[in-house]
């Protein structure tokens, strides 16, 4: 199975985009891979027009729902997992299965808008709209581990991660330059930011924009720049911030702290510190999703006359009963006590699987006291129950 691409990617976007930005970039995706555009062509590149265009819903679906969301910053689709609700054409997205893509952007957007203005694609005259305008430079994400016990890991905890990053130059401020009259305006794009690209189509003329090639996008240049940070308007420096995990996360999830990653130049949008999970071995305890698993060895009088056990359990034991005649392989359940959901919705359960442990080597004594109880009660021999039966044909499986 291909693995899912970044929402914000899918779309053409970056994390901090406003609404406008997701209408926008879900406007053009559907303009482009929406099947009413392909059925004039080959099978194989309607099947991706559609697989594109069910990405790009089920991107939607999630960033234009604020909860949702905010789900999916800080815990990526594990935040969302089943939650997203789209499934495009054909998939039940939002009510707008099946709509021709004329409807479907009338739903949604009240028509094609700044893309021509018609019905049909006769309008795709001015595709793109006007000039866009320029958004604030946003600065480059941090990606670290965190390593975390099964202990943190249950009751959630708060780290303290040290990284070194990009923070504005004391020295002239983040401008870049110490006057503030040595920042011009770029006379590549006027200060937008962008320049402006214009072609001939089947569909008329269209107009696209790509990053400004002298000034990057910031729409000013420096002509006397910093020293210090040579008119970036940015030095690294070390610092050490504190993040709280919630409870429940799993090995290899990434947790996004907003604004804690690297600043941008001259006063932009902070990228996003991201944490990605590490989980250490525990000594006694194994994970799977949110339940928890633990090998229990009892002694063969233990199994026979049923006792009190205390396990090993996250910070400490716990205690469960021991029935007498309890057989080797049995699976003792404790619903509950397992992990918790990340999102706080349920609770997994805590199993544990009791092994009849027998002697390598005994004594003399024992060995007659063994001997004497054998020859004079037969209570020792094999006399499986059905529920014992069960259990030896599931165990049958692995020899």
């Amino acid at each position: 199975m291909a693995q899912k691409r970044d929402y914000y990617e899918v779309l053409g976007l970056q994390k901090g985009c406003s609404e406008d930005d997701i209408k926008q970039g879900y406007r053009k995706a559907a303009l482009k891979w929406h099947p009413d555009r392909w059925v004039s062509g080959t099978d194989a590149e309607k099947k991706t027009a559609e697989e594109k265009f069910k990405e790009a819903s089920e991107a939607y679906s999630v960033l234009s729902d604020s909860e949702k969301r905010q789900r999916y910053d800080q815990f990526g689709f594990a935040g969302v997992d089943g939650a997203a609700g789209a499934g495009g054409f054909g998939g039940g997205f939002s009510g707008f299965e099946g709509m021709g893509l004329d409807e479907l952007l009338k739903n949604l957007f009240g028509g094609f808008g700044g893309f021509g203005g018609g019905s049909g694609f006769g309008g795709f005259g001015g595709f793109g709209g006007g000039r866009q305008s320029r958004g604030a430079v946003r600065g480059r994400d941090i990606r670290t581990r965190v390593k975390l016990t099964l202990e943190e890991i249950a009751n959630g905890c708060d780290k303290e991660v040290s990284l070194e990053r990009n923070r504005p130059c004391p020295d002239c401020n983040g401008r870049g330059t110490r006057n503030s009259s040595d920042i011009k305006t770029c006379p590549t794009c006027g200060g937008s930011g962008q320049v402006q690209h214009m072609a001939n189509s089947i569909f008329g003329r269209t107009v696209s924009y790509s990053v400004c090639p002298q000034c990057h996008g910031e729409g000013k240049i420096v002509s006397n720049p910093c020293r210090r940070c040579d008119g970036s308007g940015l030095v690294k420096v070390r610092e050490t911030v504190k993040v709280h995990i919630p409870a429940g996360v799993e090995n290899g999830m990434q947790i996004s702290v907003r604004g804690e990653g690297h600043s941008a130049p001259r006063g932009g949008v902070n990228g996003d510190l991201l944490i990605v999970i590490e989980e250490l071995e525990h000594d006694s305890l194994k994970r799977d999703g949110q339940n928890l698993f633990c090998l229990a060895p009892i002694s063969i009088v233990e199994a026979i006359e049923g006792c009190r056990l205390q396990v090993p359990y996250l910070n400490g034991t716990i205690g469960i009963d021991v029935e007498p005649g309890t057989q080797s392989g049995t699976i003792v359940k404790l619903r509950g006590r397992g992990l918790p959901d990340v999102n706080g919705y349920n609770r997994g359960d805590f199993y544990v699987k009791i092994l009849v442990w027998t002697p390598r080597k005994l004594d003399r004594k024992t060995r007659r006291a063994l001997a004497e109880l054998a020859a004079a009660d037969d209570g020792f021999k094999p006399d499986p129950t059905r529920e014992d039966k069960s259990l030896f044909e599931r165990e049958s499986k692995y020899f």
